[in-house]
């Protein structure tokens, strides 16, 4: 829902339209494995802290529904299958597979050192556009790089707003969060930032793909939309965070990637 929308943005983009069915069906393989692989690392090192948690104490690994043993076998066959889908692209999306898992899954421990943990994950997220890239043009490019910025921000900023539910969970179990370290309020604000910062990263990201004034409406009603999204929330009332974290961050993804296919493919 977050990332592959961007995975595609950089596919298309890249290849200036339809892209093929193998780059396009080894690119959303590749995508969905990285996904599995990435959240069933999070869940396999976040279990001690799952279990007392009241917030996740009915997820499936907590409950027994899903044993530790499966969920490792789970783990590795999605790390292979994320490779193969990589070797069947190029050989620079080979030679980057190993990479990227080791990222994505460095993400699971950076909660127990260090508050930036939002910006870790937005990383990770942030290679979705990179990688969609890659898929067809084996070479970074400016484009991508700033779609990868724009990610990372925009994840950053909604994982903080998601935090900050576990605020008195994470100061009790000694977690790095931002919520935890600087207080709801500072944190809400520097999320706000993040989003600023990142509907820069898209217009301008927009601007060095070439992309046409159709690309710029949708960036527009997203920014709009990451504007809503902050005056849902306070300080004081986090009621409405799921609407926040997951439905308008989802509607911005699809969104900035229907905004961006539509000004590829109806470029005059």
């Amino acid at each position: 829902m977050f990332a592959l929308p961007f995975a595609y943005i950089g596919l298309f983009v890249a290849a200036g339209g339809w892209p093929g069915w193998r780059a396009f069906a080894l690119l959303t393989v590749a995508m969905v494995a990285m996904r599995s692989f990435a959240m069933a690392v999070n869940r396999l090192a976040d279990l001690r802290y799952d279990r007392v948690n009241p917030r996740t104490r009915m997820r499936e690994l907590v409950t027994g529904e899903v044993s530790v043993r499966a969920a490792w076998v789970f783990t590795a066959g999605c790390a292979v299958v994320f490779v193969a889908a990589c070797a069947g692209l190029n050989a620079l999306c080979l030679a980057l597979a190993p990479v990227a898992l080791v990222w994505g899954a460095f993400y699971s421990v950076t909660k127990r050192f260090t508050w930036l943990c939002h910006f870790v994950l937005g990383s990770v997220l942030g290679l979705a556009p990179v990688a969609g890239w890659l898929a067809v043009k084996p070479e970074f490019a400016l484009a991508a790089i700033l779609f990868g910025c724009g990610v990372t921000c925009w994840t950053a900023g909604f994982d903080i707003l998601y935090a900050c539910q576990d605020v008195d969970f994470d100061k009790g179990q000694g977690l790095w969060s931002m919520p935890a370290k600087f207080g709801v309020g500072t944190a809400l604000r520097l999320a706000a930032f993040s989003h600023v910062d990142a509907a820069l990263f898209f217009l301008l990201a927009g601007y060095a793909a070439g992309l046409s004034w159709i690309y710029y409406a949708f960036w527009a009603v997203c920014s709009a939309v990451l504007l809503v999204e902050h005056r849902l929330i306070g300080e004081n009332d986090l009621s409405r965070i799921n609407v926040a974290f997951f439905t308008l961050n989802g509607v911005i993804a699809l969104l900035l990637g229907v905004g961006a296919l539509l000004a590829v493919f109806l470029a005059p």
